[in-house]
Order: C-alpha cells, then sequence, then structure tokens
C-alpha cells in the first residue's frame, strides 16, 4: 500500500488489485461511520482510493502504509435487480470470444452476480465486477460516436450501464430501461461502490 499526497489536504492510496481498493474504501468508510477518521470524501477508483479533506495528511499516510490491507468488506444485504434484453449489437461478437453462442453470453451473464467497484465516466456509470477473467473482452477497435442510454456493456473486466447517450467503445450486449442517474432522486444514482447488482433477462435472448 502507497499514499499519496494531492494537494493540501487529500491523500491517494494505491493498492495493487481491483478486490483491495474494494476493501480498502469499505474499510474506510466504517471507520468515517463510527468516527474514527475524519475525511470529507472517500472515492475508491480501479487500484486507488482518494481521502479529500484529511486534517493531518503526512499522520494518516504513516498510519495507513503501516497497516496491513484490510479483509474482503462485509457483503451488501441487498441486491439491486436490473431488467435486461440481451439485444445488443455486439452480442455475436461477444459470444464469437467467449467461445459460446449469444443466448449463453445472456445466460452467463444474468447468472453472475455483479458489485460496483468504483463509479466514473459519467454520473450514474458503475464499473460492475463479477465476470471471470477468462471472460474480459476487449473494447472495440473503433469507438462509436453515440451509444443509447441504457445500453449493457462490457469491457475488460467490467461490466457498465450507459446512464446517457454518449460516445464509447465498449462492448454492448443488452439493453435496460432503468433509470441510472436522476437528480430528483435521493440518492441521484441508482449504483454506488458496493452495491451488489444482478441482470434479470427481460426477454429471451436473441437467437445467434
Amino acid at each position: 500500500m502507497r499514499a499519496l499526497r494531492v494537494g493540501g489536504d487529500a491523500l491517494l492510496v494505491e493498492v495493487s488489485s481491483g478486490e483491495q481498493a474494494q476493501a480498502l474504501h469499505a474499510e474506510l468508510q466504517r471507520r468515517r461511520a463510527e468516527g474514527s477518521l475524519s475525511v470529507r470524501e472517500i472515492v475508491p477508483a480501479a487500484r486507488t482510493v482518494l481521502l479529500d479533506g484529511v486534517a493531518d495528511p503526512a499522520r494518516l499516510a504513516s498510519e495507513l502504509t503501516a497497516s496491513e490491507t484490510p479483509d474482503a468488506p462485509p457483503r451488501a444485504r441487498e441486491v439491486v435487480e436490473l431488467p435486461v434484453r440481451y439485444d445488443g449489437p455486439d452480442l455475436a461478437d461477444v459470444a464469437a470470444h467467449w467461445g459460446v453462442r449469444a443466448q449463453e453470453v445472456a445466460r452467463i451473464h444474468a447468472d453472475t452476480e455483479f458489485t460496483v467497484a468504483f463509479c466514473g465516466f459519467a454520473p450514474g456509470f458503475g464499473y460492475l465486477t463479477g465476470l471471470p477473467p477468462h471472460y474480459d473482452v476487449p473494447r472495440r477497435e473503433t469507438p462509436r460516436t453515440a451509444v443509447p442510454a441504457g445500453s449493457v456493456a462490457l469491457a475488460g473486466p467490467y461490466t457498465g450501464i450507459y446512464p446517457r447517450s454518449s460516445p464509447g467503445g465498449w462492448q454492448l450486449i443488452g439493453t435496460t430501461d432503468a433509470v441510472l442517474w436522476d437528480h430528483t432522486r435521493v440518492p441521484a444514482a441508482l449504483l454506488a461502490p458496493g452495491t451488489r447488482v444482478r441482470f434479470v433477462p427481460a426477454e429471451p435472448a436473441r437467437r445467434s
């Protein structure tokens, strides 16, 4: 674990894996909730956790780097279920990459329980982990100029859902009508780091 100063009152803590970043984020959230850690924001990423608003960054950096990486965080009790139609234009390409038929991609994906590792790219966009490493897929060689809102997509080890229309290079395997970001809702984001997610097929997967 390595802690780097960012500006006057922030720390960027680097760890060696996404699982460690999730565990560290959960532990820091727990400490803030119990009152033993005073920070303004705790923001996880792929292999880092940013702490903003730290009263004594040097002291906290020394404390963190001298400690062991925490164990895996406890799993959230509730699961967010998202209806999905496995009708994406890249479903056949993903099936070919996995060496299975298109309907098998849908089955594998829907049978997986995901966890939101971190959020970014756009408001409401969560990076979901859960698929085994052999299901990693590359991004498209040529990104699309516009990906429709609600597109369920894969890239590398992650599943993501586009909360609004935007350019993107992920492999599109399905569509959901779930509202990922609503500024009138509290909280505005449907998905937050640590959230458990399952995709529920809304209709039979398209046959290859």
